[in-house]
């Protein structure tokens, strides 16, 4: 009956509690309810029973699981079970063997120490929720477990070492997410030789890590750690894990460098995250026997130093996150030739020089390059990465244009730009990017218009449900910046499925917004501040429904502020300052109630609340016909006709006004026509004399 549909109470009216010779009973994956019926302690057969993934519900204890002494493989788990901790109903099941209880309730209930159970289990799994105490006393009676998972009930107590001691078959412990304190204790009178998968992490032990652990556990594969507050080295024992395969020392307060022994003797690793402690010095040595990572996060740290070229040898890589330290020195050409590279972080360090020509990892999905002093073009880098989802070069010192070959990049979802030096037009080609949500080039030096196609970049990636959601990156944690609500916040992990904008502000961008920006129905922040735009506010933004953040300032926009805009309920930040928009605000309609003088200031033609300004004092700036305005831009500052005609009127009535003064006096025609005798022989004898000296200087010179 397993994964058969069912719903409703489970129905006892089909004879099901009759079947007493039944033995395996599996009614898993369905959509059963209610209470378990107390006949099904009828079946005392019963060897094996699932009831994993319904709905049941009520206590453990009142079920009929009391009277099937028979079993041997118990499932309940992903129900709404309430399931004591002490296991108490079934410590006559001398037969149980696998207990398996995962999503269901777990809550206290007083231990008879002095009672213990007939059963020895073999497979205990109580990860659920509730609780919040001591270890069960039936646990310090068991000696064949194998499998243990106690995680998220939150218990309080130390490491509990005795569970090794006493299982010495046990091969998995889960112990993560509970409130377990103090030192990692290790029974270290002999080695663990069957235990090959620990999780301890998210609790809260301290201190330092055993030096002896990977003596005692030589044979683990699987030990994550991370999310305490352990401090000190990392013990070099680790080196003795041959078999390690997955190491999570995340999150705690480790401290100096990574032990050569661990990079030596650990030859099996593959997955290997050091993150957020306080790690020094160089990376790896050269002589790192690590072939086989395939991840590699060493983020959040201290580490120093270029690139180690022994990662190089790791051909498989897919994973590379060397992020928020203090590395320095070029981006090595080798990797780009690393074929398996799928996620590469680099960001927050002090790397520098230009991007290594033909970089492009052909598998490559999320670069994060920012925030470092990088510099040059983009053009000869990441042109043949078909598959990029993120390209995050944001706060570096790139110059150029932005290259054609950016249109390629059909799954491209986020593309950050942002604070570099980058010149020219927005290139056509990012109108062929039908999945990106966010783009940010602010703070470059890009001009021209804004490109009216951009309408595709944010319609299609939301068709279907969940497409978008699809494409977010989820490799690393590492957070993309974007100036939202006029704060830089940061979006890491799936908080990036809920954020999509576009961010043009500070460059030299003219022409009028286009009314398709508009139609970016799915859009959550524009922002178009700081630059040149001009003409009016379309009344399309009334389309963006979605949009929180709208900032339009320090433009030349004209015209009124579009009543449409009161329909945008979810606008939390609305900034048209510093523009030349005139009439009147939007008063207190809807969200505009919430935005102060801020939001307006810096429009000498614009009036209403919150301005101080009424809008019967303010005189509206003159308007222009068409026509005159076409005239004007014709003709200049004047008409030209109008002034050669002026000119030469008034040139002849100059003339005709001398003339009649010397016909009329005849002492004025004495004087004038001496003066003009005296003008004719000063230049006759200046020129004479300038002549002979030209002379006797040419004459000088050819002599010499």
């Amino acid at each position: 009956m397993r994964y058969y549909g069912l719903s409703g109470i489970l129905p006892v009216n089909l004879g099901i509690c009759k079947l007493k010779h039944l033995q395996m009973l599996d009614i898993s994956y369905n959509n059963f309810s209610g209470n378990l019926p107390l006949c099904l302690a009828n079946l005392t057969s019963l060897r094996q029973l699932d009831l994993s993934f319904n709905h049941f519900i009520g206590n453990i204890s009142l079920s009929p699981f009391r009277g099937l002494t028979n079993l041997e493989d118990l499932s309940v788990s992903n129900n709404f079970f309430q399931i004591p901790i002490s296991l108490s109903p079934f410590f006559n099941h001398s037969k149980l063997k696998y207990m398996e209880s995962w999503g269901n309730k777990i809550f206290a209930e007083t231990d008879d120490q002095y009672l213990n159970p007939r059963f020895q289990l073999e497979r205990l799994i109580l990860s659920s929720s509730g609780y919040g105490g001591a270890f069960p006393k039936f646990l310090y009676h068991q000696h064949d477990l194998k499998f243990v998972d106690l995680s998220h009930i939150q218990m309080s107590e130390g490491f509990p070492y005795w569970l090794l001691q006493n299982n010495t078959k046990l091969e998995n412990l889960d112990l993560i997410n509970n409130s377990l304190s103090g030192p990692l204790q290790l029974p270290l009178q002999y080695s663990h030789m069957n235990l090959s998968w620990l999780d301890i992490s998210n609790n809260f032990f301290q201190g330092f890590i055993t030096p002896e652990i990977g003596t005692y556990l030589p044979k683990l594969s699987y030990l994550k750690m991370s999310g305490n507050g352990f401090s000190g080295s990392i013990p070099s024992s680790l080196g003795n894990m041959s078999l390690l395969e997955y190491l999570d020392l995340s999150n705690n307060r480790l401290s100096g460098r990574i032990p050569e022994d661990l990079t030596i003797g650990c030859v099996s690793l593959y997955k290997l995250i050091l993150s957020n402690n306080s790690l020094q010095g160089q990376i790896f040595s050269e002589t790192s026997y690590l072939r086989f990572l395939y991840e590699l996060q060493l983020d959040g740290n201290q580490f120093t130093g270029s690139i180690p070229h022994s990662l190089s040898n790791n051909s498989f890589i897919e994973v590379l996150d060397l992020s928020h330290n203090n590395l320095y020195g070029r981006i090595p050409r080798w990797l780009g030739n690393m074929h398996f590279l799928r996620v590469l972080d680099l960001s927050m360090n002090n790397i520098s020089g230009s991007l290594p020509s033909n970089f492009c990892p052909s598998n490559i999905q999320e670069i994060y390059l920012s925030r470092n002093g990088l510099q040059g073009s983009l053009e000869d880098a990441f042109y043949g990465s078909s598959e990029l989802i993120v390209l995050d070069m944001g706060h570096n010192h790139m110059t150029g244009s932005i290259p054609s070959w950016i249109g390629n990049f059909s799954q491209l979802s986020y593309l950050i730009l942002g604070h570099n030096h980058i010149d020219g037009e927005i290139p056509v080609q990012l109108c062929n990017l039908t999945q990106l949500s966010l783009l940010d080039l602010s703070h470059n030096h890009l001009s021209g218009p804004i490109l009216p196609c951009l309408r595709s970049t944010s319609n299609s990636y939301r068709q279907q449900e969940g497409s978008y959601n699809a494409s977010a990156p989820v490799s690393v944690d590492e957070p993309l910046e974007f100036t939202t609500k006029s704060t830089s916040y940061s979006y890491q992990g799936r908080m990036l499925s809920y954020i999509s904008g576009i961010d043009l502000s500070c460059n030299h961008l003219t022409g009028q917004i286009p009314i398709e920006i508009g139609y970016l129905n799915e859009i959550h922040v524009l922002n178009l501040s700081h630059n040149s735009l001009t003409g009016k506010i379309p009344a399309s933004f009334s389309n963006l429904r979605q949009i929180e953040s709208l900032d339009l300032s320090y433009n030349n926009l004209e015209g009124n502020i579009p009543p449409q805009l009161t329909e945008l309920n979810f606008l939390e930040v609305f900034n048209v300052s510093y523009n030349n928009l005139s009439g009147r605000t939007l008063d207190k309609v809807a969200q505009f109630g919430t935005f102060d003088e801020s939001s307006y200031r810096g429009n000498p033609f614009l009036c209403g609340w919150p301005l101080p300004r009424n809008c019967t004092e303010i005189v509206s700036p003159p308007s222009k016909s068409r026509t005159s305005i076409e005239n004007e831009e014709s003709n200049g500052f004047m008409d030209m006709g109008v002034f050669y005609i002026s000119f030469g009127v008034a040139y002849t009535m100059v003339l005709l006004t001398i003339a009649a003064v010397l016909y009329i006096n005849p002492y004025w025609r004495r004087v004038w026509f001496y003066f003009i005798e005296v003008s004719i022989e000063n230049c006759y004898y200046f020129i004479i004399d300038n002549l002979a000296v030209l002379s006797k200087f040419r004459f000088c010179s050819l002599r010499r």
